[in-house]
C-alpha cells in the first residue's frame, strides 16, 4: 500500500518568522487519519526566517532528527551542547529523561529543514545530541543511513537513535532508478526534498509524502534530478 499525500493537503501554520507544513498532526493541526505512521510521529517541513528561531523549550522521550535542506540551524541545549548544522547535514537529539534546547537560524537567508520525530523503543533513556556532515556524493543512487538505531547502523557511520528505525537520504539523476526492500512488519515514509519521482509507478512531487507499508520492494524512478529523504520504522 502506498498512500500519496500531496504537499497541498498537509496541515500547517504561519507565524511570520516560521512557515510550517505538517505531514502528521502537530500543534493546532489535528487529523485523526494522520497521527503517526508506525513509530514515526512527526514530519514537519519548516521554513525559518533569517535571524529568528525556536526559543528554549523542553522535550522528553522522543528521538528528534533535523535534516537541513537549505541554510543552517544553530543548536544549544541544557546538556551544554552547541553546534551549527548546514544544508545536507543532520543533527539528532534523543530527549530521553528531559532536555531543554533552542534552534535558531542565525544566517542571513531562510533556513529550510525537515524535522522528524520518532517514538523511542523505551522511555527514560539518557539524553544525547549529535551532528554530522553527510556529503551528498556518498548517496548517489543509493540510500545512505543518516541516523538509525537498527543493528549495524551506528557501525556504518549513522548518528545513533534509541529506536528500531532509520532516517536515510539519496540523490538521483534524471532517469536513474533506486530499489529499496521493506521486510515484513516494516513501514516507510518518503519525501522528495527536491525533484519529482515515481514510487512503484505512482507520482510523487517535491515535498509530497508517500506513506508505504505491505510493499516488499519500493522502486523509485526520477523524472528529474531528485533529493530523497526516507524514514523506515516498525509498522
Amino acid at each position: 500500500m502506498i498512500d500519496i499525500r500531496p504537499f497541498s493537503t498537509l496541515g500547517g501554520a504561519d507565524f511570520g518568522w516560521l512557515k510550517a507544513k505538517h505531514h502528521f498532526s502537530f500543534g493546532h493541526y489535528r487529523d485523526p487519519a494522520r497521527t503517526n505512521w508506525g513509530g514515526l510521529r512527526v514530519w514537519n517541513d519548516d521554513e525559518i526566517a533569517p535571524r529568528t528561531g525556536f526559543d528554549p523549550h523542553p522535550h522528553r522521550d522522543m528521538e528528534i532528527i533535523t535534516y537541513v535542506r537549505e541554510g543552517a540551524i544553530t543548536h544549544r541545549d541544557s546538556m551544554g551542547n552547541e553546534g551549527r548544522t548546514e544544508a545536507g547535514d543532520v543533527q539528532i537529539m534523543s530527549a530521553g529523561t528531559g532536555v531543554v534546547h533552542s534552534e535558531y537560524n542565525l544566517e542571513d537567508v531562510t533556513t529550510r529543514i525537515f524535522q522528524i520525530w520518532i517514538i523511542p523503543d523505551r522511555a527514560g533513556a539518557k539524553p544525547n545530541w549529535g551532528a554530522k556532515s553527510f556529503p551528498k556524493a556518498g548517496r548517489d543512487a543509493r540510500f545512505e543511513v543518516l541516523a538509525g538505531g537498527r543493528p549495524g547502523d551506528a557501525d556504518a557511520g549513522a548518528l545513533p537513535i534509541n529506536a528500531d528505525a532509520a532516517v536515510m537520504a539519496a540523490t538521483l539523476a534524471k532517469g536513474q532508478e533506486l530499489r529499496h526492500s521493506l521486510a515484513p512488519g516494516r513501514a516507510a515514509y518518503l519525501v522528495p526534498a527536491r525533484g519529482s519521482v515515481t514510487v512503484n509507478g505512482q507520482a510523487l512531487n517535491t515535498r509530497d509524502g508517500a506513506a508505504i507499508r505491505d510493499e516488499a520492494e519500493i522502486v523509485i524512478a526520477a523524472n528529474d534530478e531528485a533529493e530523497l529523504v526516507l524514514v523506515e520504522v516498525a509498522a
